[in-house]
């Protein structure tokens, strides 16, 4: 029996109708017009005045990000009704955990009425069928849960089988007609492939094609298939070194299904992780290849040794806070030689030398020890104007005549040289990783080994200073602290990225730090 309104003229009522794909196929009875007509009866009935009915139709119930449900939602915060009715709890949601906070948290606080026809439930009512809400709420969402697994199940097999099951045709195909599953060559987009890998095939670079492509107007993939773009950058409308390396990469282009590139974290949530290859899902000889299998394979050698030669990865102290002030991208760093035969690193920001037609940007660079040297000296400015360094140094000393165990301070001298020599191999390891010489395998075990070890030097030393320096106070500890800071601050990126956000350079070579703490004024 559903539940009886008494009060009916104190009520706005708002209808909330929710079918997804999933619930369409298992049951008529849940469709939008069964839903409907349901509801109407019942406010009739009950003598309700509906506001608005809200209809989420094909939507999965595992998201609460729904256009109309957000709309009802805003609804409710601006007064506009203060009582929801469904047909039963699944319609609301299936998400058990948001579920609940919609039941129990938010509707109570908004002062809002739900009323689930079908589960009997009234918030406004001490019903039993209440209390077993939160049960109902689980069986929902362990629907939800199996029935995503029964639509991956399908779609992987659908993939075994070479049935393409994505919403788009790779760029260079389009969908038969009569079958959505089946590829056709897409004349036109077609041609621009064959040219791609015609000049790869020639020697030409990624960087090179995608200049060629973008000096000729070639329209892009994102923009030939018409997909809207949330949100445009200075890129958009062009093409990029990785979408043409994706393409020349991509076996569609022999005749080959390739799927399953990504998988969902959760059947809760859109968001999704990249598989490696050895996972994805490729099957041959699915349709007709637009690029002959030898010339493919000798572009994909030709990208490989090309990638293996210039596989360099720079390291150094600002990796990751530099940016152009002009456009906003973090800066590239290229090596060059200089005329003695010298190694020089140089920030270079390539937003003008990749899209020409960007007025953002010209094309600047800088070295990168000249930048890194005005940054330390604004960083120990305003590090000096934060510490008393005369007190320190007075403090150390103090310390050092108040010493009378001259084997405690050669242990304590032989345990940090042991430290120092353990943080210099796991930078040693670090640099062997970034050359290629170790494997992440490799790498993991060795740097475990050895933080592990100097982790418990660390451990020991802190116990014997403890022991010994009962007479200095917490602020002289404080201060010594400040004083290796300083010292570290030129080689620790960890200490460096603890004090600045990001570093802004322009295009004439001026510097402006952002500071990661609020506090901090270097003027």
């Amino acid at each position: 029996m559903y539940a009886e309104i008494r009060n009916p003229i104190n009520f706005k009522v708002a209808l909330y109708i929710r079918l997804s794909k999933e619930d369409d196929n298992e049951k008529e009875s849940e469709s939008v017009t069964n839903q409907r007509s349901l509801l109407y009866d019942y406010t009739s009935k009950n003598k309700l005045y509906v506001v608005d009915e809200y209809v989420d139709d094909g939507i999965s119930g595992t998201s609460f990000d729904r256009p109309s449900f957000n709309r009802m939602i805003r609804d409710i915060e601006n007064k506009r009704i203060n009582m929801v009715i469904t047909k039963d709890m699944s319609r609301l949601g299936r998400d058990y955990i948001m579920t609940g906070h919609y039941m129990e948290r938010y509707f109570p606080e908004n002062n809002v009425r739900y009323v689930s026809l079908l589960d009997g439930i009234d918030t406004f009512s001490d019903s039993g069928a209440n209390d077993i809400t939160p049960f109902k709420a689980i069986m929902n969402d362990m629907y939800a849960k199996d029935i995503s697994k029964k639509i991956t199940s399908v779609k992987r097999a659908k993939q075994e089988k070479g049935l393409f099951i994505g919403s788009k045709a790779p760029f260079g195909y389009k969908t038969l007609p009569n079958d959505k599953n089946r590829f056709m060559i897409d004349e036109p987009a077609a041609e621009v492939v064959k040219k791609m890998f015609a000049l790869a095939f020639n020697g030409l670079s990624c960087g090179k094609i995608r200049e060629y492509l973008n000096k000729n107007k070639v329209v892009p993939p994102s923009e030939y298939a018409n997909v809207k773009c949330g949100r445009k950058g200075p890129y958009s409308g062009t093409w990029s070194s990785e979408r043409v390396s994706a393409t020349l990469k991509n076996q569609v282009y022999i005749g080959n299904m390739v799927q399953r590139r990504k998988k969902k974290v959760s059947y809760k949530s859109k968001k999704c992780t990249s598989l490696p290859p050895e996972e994805w899902v490729i099957v041959e000889n699915t349709h007709e290849p637009i690029i002959d299998r030898q010339v493919f394979d000798t572009v994909q050698m030709l990208i490989a040794k090309r990638t293996y030669t210039r596989s360099r990865t720079h390291d150094y102290l600002l990796k990751g806070l530099i940016h152009c002030k002009e456009c906003g991208y973090v800066f590239n760093v290229v090596c060059r030689k200089l005329a003695g035969g010298k190694d020089v690193l140089y920030f270079l920001c390539q937003t003008h030398q990749r899209f020409p037609s960007n007025s953002k940007c010209s094309l600047h660079y800088f070295r990168v020890d000249a930048i890194e040297e005005s940054v330390l000296q604004c960083v120990r400015a305003v590090c000096e104007k934060y510490l008393d360094l005369s007190e320190m140094r007075q403090l150390g000393k103090q310390y050092l005549s108040e010493r009378k165990e001259p084997d405690n301070k050669n242990a304590l001298a032989e345990i940090e040289n042991k430290t120092t020599e353990l943080t210099k191999k796991l930078d040693s390891v670090y640099e062997d990783k970034l050359s290629g010489i170790l494997s992440p395998e490799d790498f993991e075990r060795i740097y475990e080994k050895i933080k592990t070890e100097r982790e418990a030097l660390c451990k020991k030393l802190q116990a014997m200073q403890n022991k010994t320096k009962t007479e200095v106070n917490t602020s002289a500890q404080a201060k010594k602290l400040a004083e290796r800071f300083l010292k570290e601050i030129d080689v620790n990126k960890e200490l460096m990225f603890s004090l600045i956000d990001r570093i802004d350079v322009s295009k004439d070579g001026e510097i402006a730090i952002n500071w990661a703490f609020a506090s901090i004024d270097d003027k």
